[in-house]
């Protein structure tokens, strides 16, 4: 059978199934709008630990082990994990997995790693290279503040276009075989970069590269928008969203009545995270968390999750380079 379809996208012979999720919070987002749906919810952003970073690796390292327990099995059964996370060199991935002692693929696609690691551990499990994988992605708040901007200790000011970075992890479980949705295709988005050079704006700088991989997942499978309960990008923010809606309608598609984005999902207003939430964490903890709950509560069949990364680092925003941004997309059907 033909996998790839189109230019940049495939349809799996054998779509896995994500068999369990778990998510974990700070306490932040435990106080937002989707507060019920999560596993684990920490009382501070420390959680007792001495460092912000060592805190997120014990994130990632929780959900993995609670996915993993959910579904009655041993960390043992994972074959290989596909992970990664917002700072240098996957620094706390990469003391998460030590721990964790499993075979291990790091993934850097910033904020789009949960997408992209439930993409690179579908194949892997489609192509029979392993029976049982696990995805996962996280990122922490004030770790990714110090690396990024400033130490969260200045308590710089933040314009309104900015967007707060999710302290949290997701890990999704997937299986050859067993119950639950299935990753049944998807689409590996390019770099796309329109001179946004302002790192607070993110949204703006990720909605086209977001727009971009839609677009090219429907004239690759010839899924058009309505084929899909709940079109869902990762973290656009208000103003991210909102350009997508028009982008995809300047093409002649009108997605507003089945498209969100997750980082309008997780803080309440009144919590003043300005345009919405970011980070690898914000698409990670709502599907596996929310997502994943209507799915197997059928109120939605077919979702297509687009995670949005935005490609820079200190050294190139110090270089004045502007910001490449990714989007890539997986569709999980009942």
């Amino acid at each position: 059978m033909q996998k790839k379809q189109g230019k940049q996208s495939i349809v799996f012979a054998c779509p896995p199934v994500i068999t369990s999720t778990a998510n974990i919070g700070g306490p932040m987002e435990g106080q937002g709008l989707l507060g019920d749906y999560f596993d684990h919810l920490m009382e501070d952003n420390l959680n007792n630990l001495s460092s912000w970073e060592k805190c997120e690796s014990y994130m990632l390292e929780r959900v993995i082990k609670t996915a993993i327990e959910k579904e009655n099995n041993e960390l043992s059964a994972i074959e290989c994990v596909f992970a990664g996370d917002l700072l240098n060199q996957l620094m706390s991935t990469h003391f998460a997995l030590r721990a964790l002692s499993r075979p291990f693929l790091g993934l850097y696609g910033a904020c789009s790693t949960m997408a992209l690691s439930m993409l690179a551990g579908a194949m892997a499990v489609d192509g029979g290279f392993f029976q049982k994988v696990a995805g996962a992605a996280s990122s922490h708040h004030d770790a990714a503040e110090r690396q990024y901007r400033f130490p969260t200790e200045l308590g710089v000011q933040r314009p309104p276009i900015a967007q707060w970075t999710v302290t949290g992890a997701g890990a999704a479980i997937l299986s050859a075989t067993g119950n639950g949705p299935g990753i049944t295709a998807a689409t590996v988005g390019k770099i796309v970069d329109l001179g946004i050079k302002d790192t607070n704006s993110l949204g703006p700088a990720m909605a086209p590269a977001a727009a971009d991989t839609l677009w090219q997942h429907i004239q690759d499978t010839g899924r058009q928008p309505a084929y899909y309960d709940m079109i869902f990008t990762g973290d656009l923010g208000s103003v991210g969203k909102a350009l997508v809606i028009e982008v995809m309608r300047e093409k002649g598609l009108d997605i507003a009545d089945n498209f969100e984005d997750c980082g309008c999902m997780i803080y309440r207003e009144e919590q003043d995270a300005h345009a919405g939430a970011s980070g690898c964490a914000s698409s990670a903890v709502v599907f596996c968390g929310y997502i994943y709950q209507m799915l197997l509560q059928r109120k939605w069949r077919k979702i297509l999750l687009i995670g949005t990364g935005s490609l820079h680092s200190p050294t190139s925003y110090q270089q004045k380079e502007s910001i490449p941004c990714i989007a890539h997309a997986v569709a999980v059907e009942m």
